[in-house]
């Protein structure tokens, strides 16, 4: 598999982890990056590794991020992914998971409670990366990065607890 290829996956494990929220959440993609591997001794190996993450739009409200993250946690756990490590920090906690197929994924909270999915390729053949496809369901905006959330949802956006 090449490094396009490898972002593709990555772009398709993103789209898969939003199907599984419900109410949908509003979102467009963030920064893509690729790098060279090295080997341990600091030298390339005509690999490299792509990254492909996705900002939500929607404001999840502080009392319904946990339910969000546990609702992401259950899909990457129904589709084989580990889950490595979590921060439990109450204003910016995140999750973290790898794949069978060596891909890492994060589900983070930033600053003012925006959310940042990521998925970042394993090492794979060295190959031009392409921007992302898939098409958000938000216009894109031209604010500076990160674009903080701003679409309402009575779901995420309540500030009372989960049912």
């Amino acid at each position: 598999m090449n490094m396009q290829q490898g972002a593709e996956r990555a772009d398709a494990i993103l789209q898969e982890t939003l199907t599984a929220v419900r109410p949908e959440l509003r979102w467009n993609h963030g920064p893509s990056s690729e790098s060279g591997c090295t080997n341990t001794l600091n030298k390339a190996t005509g690999t490299g590794a792509a990254d492909r993450s996705i900002l939500i739009l929607t404001i999840v409200s502080e009392q319904r991020r946990g339910a969000l993250l546990g609702v992401i946690e259950r899909a990457w756990k129904g589709r084989g992914y580990k889950i490595t490590s979590m921060r439990t920090s109450p204003t910016v906690p995140a999750l973290y998971a790898s794949t069978p197929e060596g891909y890492s994924l994060s589900a983070e909270v930033g600053g003012e409670g925006q959310f940042r999915l990521s998925a970042a390729t394993p090492c794979l053949t060295d190959a031009p990366v392409q921007s992302p496809t898939t098409k958000p369901n938000t216009p894109v905006r031209t604010t500076p990065y990160p674009q903080r959330p701003d679409v309402r949802d009575d779901f995420w956006s309540a500030e009372t607890p989960a049912p």
